[in-house]
């Protein structure tokens, strides 16, 4: 199995790195299309600021070629937001795949949301096998609103999309890399999802 790890200006790819490694999976870091088109399974990692981050992801046409792909495809925090429709943060257009918007948190709560925080979900393979209500690790001031395609929700203030799936594309706004084993559950979760 070829995975691929989208390699941009996102500040958490060797963690995730890592976490593929401790499931026995070494995975290809790289920006170049025909290696992220022939993959079997894609990682879209992110920790930064979306406009930017975005701004790098257009320089490289991945935005283009994202919407394109067919394999099972993982967005992950500032990655997940990057596949909605819009960021408040830097006033970004996203890539689209999730009509959600992205917003920041109320100002006069504490931000960034950070540790860890119960999650809920409803069916969906990057769950499976794990407890209702199990914790997972969160960094991060925007959250996608609950909406259509929400698959798994968590609260800090307000109820947000803890996840996100539409057809091959799943997405999740906390950090199963650095969620201890069930965020390796997570991962390997995604790993056995099969090609549509």
């Amino acid at each position: 199995m070829k995975t691929v790890i989208i390699k941009y200006n996102a500040g958490n790819i060797f963690s995730v790195e890592s976490a593929l490694i401790r499931l026995g999976v070494e995975a290809i870091v790289t920006d170049d299309q025909d290696e992220i088109s022939n993959a079997d399974k894609v990682i879209f990692p992110g920790v930064g600021e979306a406009g930017s981050a975005m701004e790098d992801i257009k320089k490289k046409n991945l935005d283009k070629l994202i919407p394109d792909l067919r394999q099972p495809f993982l967005g992950i925090c500032v990655g997940m937001q990057l596949l909605c429709k819009y960021s408040s943060e830097g006033d970004t257009k996203g890539i689209g795949i999730f009509d959600e918007h992205v917003d920041l948190f109320p100002p006069e709560e504490k931000v960034p949301h950070m540790g860890w925080n119960s999650i809920t979900w409803s069916k969906s393979p990057l769950f499976r096998g794990l407890k209702k209500g199990c914790f997972v690790y969160f960094v991060h001031s925007y959250y996608a609103a609950k909406g259509e395609n929400t698959s798994a929700v968590a609260e800090y203030i307000i109820p947000f999309s803890a996840a996100l799936e539409k057809d091959n594309f799943y997405a999740v706004q906390f950090h199963p890399e650095k969620s201890g084993k069930t965020g390796a559950k997570i991962l390997k979760n995604f790993l056995d999802i099969n090609r549509s």
